[in-house]
C-alpha cells in the first residue's frame, strides 16, 4: 500500500490507519480507479474537465460538477450537495477520466442535473462527519433488535450517516415486501434524526460488506465488480459442474459470478461439438452422451441398457456415426470407433525416509527377546559331534605319542652316557 500509516510495525503486524475508509491517501478503497493521465498536463488552451467523481461510503461514487473552480485533487475531503443539507465525501478522480467513467456508466456530461461541489471540507466539517460514522455501528445492532421486536422478515445489512448528521440511510434486503411504517416511527424516536430506507438486493448487500470467497481471495463483487449480471444454472451445466447448490453459491446466497467469467470459452469451444442429446443408434441398441470433455475433444457414450458401461469416442468417429444415422444405415456397435482407455498408474509420493504414515508412533516397538533354546539346541549339536572329534583328536594323540617316544628314548640313553 502506498498509505504510510498502513505500514507494518516492527513487530510485523499492521499498524491500521483506523479512518474506517476515509483515507486521505485513497491507497485502500475498494473499486479505485487508477489515474494514468496523472503526470500529464492539458493541452494549450483546454480548460480541465469541471466534473469530478466522489467516493462515499463501502465504494458508493457519485459525480459532482465543480462550479467554483476549486483546485482538487485525488484524496481531498469535500462537502457536495445533499438533499437536505451536505453531504461529505473524497475525491478519486478528477480530469478527463471522469469523461470516460461518465459514459461508461451512463452519465450524460452535459446534463445540468449534476449536483455541484460546495467546497472543501472544513475541520468541524470532519469532525461531524467522523462522529457520525461513529454512530452507525451500536446503531446497527439496535435497530436489528427492533426489527425483530416487530417480527419483521427483513435484514438491515448496513447504515450509512450522511456527512452533516442529519439523516441515516438503512440499507436492508428481504425476499418480500415489508410494512414497516410502525418501524420507521420506532427509529426516529429511538435515534432522533431523518430515517431512510433503502432496499438492495443480496449481491448488493454482498458487495457492501465484502468478505473472502471459496477461492482464497476478497469477492469480486466489493474489490472490482460493478455489474451484477444474471447467473443461471446452465452455466454450470454447460461447464459440466456438479449442481451442487452450497460449492456453486456464493455467499450473498445466490450463484457465484465467477460462474460467467469462462461461459463463452465453453459456448466457443462447445460449437464443434454435436448436440449433447444426440442418440447414436447402433445394431447393439441406441447410445446416449454421458459426459463431454472440450479440451481433448472426447465424448462418452453408454448404452440404454447398459449404463455403468461408458465407450469413448472423439468427435470426428461421433460425426460420422451420425451421418451414417441420418441416412438411415446402423454401425455394427459403439466397440468398433471406442479409443482404448489406459489406465494410468497410481503416483505413490514417499518421502526420502519412509515415515509419511501418520500413525508410527502410536505403538511403540517391541524389544527383541533373546533365544536361549535355539543356543542350547547349537550345544547339544556341538556335544553330538564331539566324541567323533575327541576320536580323531586320541588318534592324532597316539600318534603324537608314538613319534615322541623314540625321541624320549633317545634323550634318556644320551642323559646315561652322559653320566657316565
Amino acid at each position: 500500500m502506498a498509505c504510510t500509516s498502513c505500514s507494518t510495525t516492527d513487530g510485523g503486524a499492521p499498524k491500521g490507519c483506523k479512518n474506517n475508509g476515509t483515507c486521505g491517501t485513497d491507497s485502500c478503497n475498494k473499486l479505485t480507479v487508477f489515474d494514468w493521465l496523472s503526470n500529464m498536463s492539458a493541452p494549450n488552451g483546454e480548460t480541465p474537465f469541471d466534473c469530478v467523481e466522489v467516493r462515499f461510503k463501502n465504494g458508493r461514487k457519485e459525480f459532482y460538477r465543480n462550479t467554483e473552480k476549486l483546485s482538487l485533487s485525488i484524496g481531498d475531503i469535500v462537502a457536495t450537495v445533499a438533499s437536505p443539507g451536505h453531504d461529505i465525501g473524497i475525491v478519486t478522480l478528477t480530469g478527463e477520466l471522469v469523461r470516460v467513467q461518465m459514459k461508461k456508466k451512463g452519465v450524460n456530461p452535459e446534463s445540468t442535473e449534476i449536483p455541484k461541489v460546495y467546497r472543501k471540507a472544513s475541520q468541524k466539517d470532519i469532525d461531524i462527519w467522523s462522529a457520525a460514522r461513529d454512530r452507525e455501528e451500536p446503531m446497527k445492532v439496535r435497530a436489528r433488535e427492533l426489527a425483530i421486536i416487530q417480527k419483521l422478515e427483513m435484514k438491515i445489512s448496513d447504515i450509512e450517516f450522511q456527512g452533516d448528521g442529519s439523516k441515516a440511510t438503512f440499507y436492508y434486503t428481504a425476499n418480500d415486501r415489508v410494512d414497516f411504517r410502525q418501524l420507521i416511527k420506532d427509529f426516529a424516536k429511538e435515534f432522533n434524526t431523518r430515517i431512510e430506507m433503502k432496499q438492495v438486493g443480496f449481491r448488493q448487500e454482498a458487495s457492501r460488506l465484502g468478505g473472502i470467497g471459496s477461492c482464497g481471495r476478497e469477492l469480486c463483487c466489493s474489490t472490482w465488480l460493478t455489474d451484477f449480471r444474471s447467473v443461471n444454472t446452465s452455466a454450470a451445466r454447460y461447464q459440466q459442474l456438479s449442481l451442487n447448490p452450497q460449492k456453486l453459491a456464493g455467499q450473498c446466497g445466490k450463484l457465484k459470478c465467477c460462474l460467467n467469467y469462462e461461459l463463452d470459452t465453453y459456448m466457443d469451444a462447445l460449437k464443434d461439438f454435436p448436440d449433447f442429446d444426440t442418440k447414436l443408434h447402433t445394431e447393439k441398441g441406441d447410445a446416449i452422451c454421458q459426459k463431454q470433455d472440450i479440451f481433448k475433444g472426447l465424448m462418452w457414450f453408454a448404452y440404454t441398457d447398459n449404463f455403468a458401461n461408458w465407450h469413448v469416442l472423439k468427435i470426428e468417429q461421433v460425426k460420422e456415426i451420425i451421418a451414417e444415422n441420418k441416412l438411415k444405415k446402423k454401425v455394427a456397435s459403439l466397440e468398433d470407433f471406442a479409443i482404448e482407455t489406459v489406465e494410468e498408474q497410481e503416483k505413490n509420493f514417499n518421502n526420502a525416509v519412509g515415515q509419511e504414515s501418520l500413525t508410527r508412533f502410536d505403538q511403540p516397538k517391541k524389544k527383541k527377546k533373546s533365544n536361549k533354546k535355539p543356543k542350547q539346541n547349537a550345544e547339544a549339536t556341538v556335544g553330538i559331534n564331539k566324541p567323533a572329534n575327541q576320536n580323531t583328536n586320541k588318534h592324532s594323540g597316539n600318534n603324537r605319542h608314538h613319534n615322541k617316544r623314540p625321541n624320549s628314548n633317545n634323550r634318556s640313553g644320551e642323559e646315561k652316557k652322559s653320566a657316565n
